[in-house]
């Protein structure tokens, strides 16, 4: 994830909050509740949140990614593309 909404000021922007909140919670759920192994990190200038899988990824590590694709999805459907646009890649 990069980038910023620009849906409002800086500090007022919903949608940067509710991405940030998502990402976040997504990181420490997955290092707290499975055994995966990871690596990645968020960066404060872009709003860049890097992630990446460096063992085999259980079923709830999965359960964890389907969530917060859907919380992402229904952000971009809620507000559209023009402020949240979802991409992702299997790799």
């Amino acid at each position: 994830m990069e980038g910023h909404a620009e849906y409002a000021e800086e500090g007022e922007d919903i949608i940067c909050a509710a991405v940030s909140a998502l990402a976040l919670n997504f990181f420490n759920s997955v290092e707290t509740f499975t055994e995966d192994e990871f690596e990645g990190g968020a960066g404060q200038e872009n709003m860049q949140f890097e992630f990446r899988f460096t063992s085999e990824i259980s079923p709830e590590s999965k359960l964890l990614m389907n969530s917060l694709i859907l919380g992402l999805r229904n952000i971009e459907k809620d507000y559209g593309k023009s402020y949240i646009n979802v991409k992702y890649k299997e790799v």
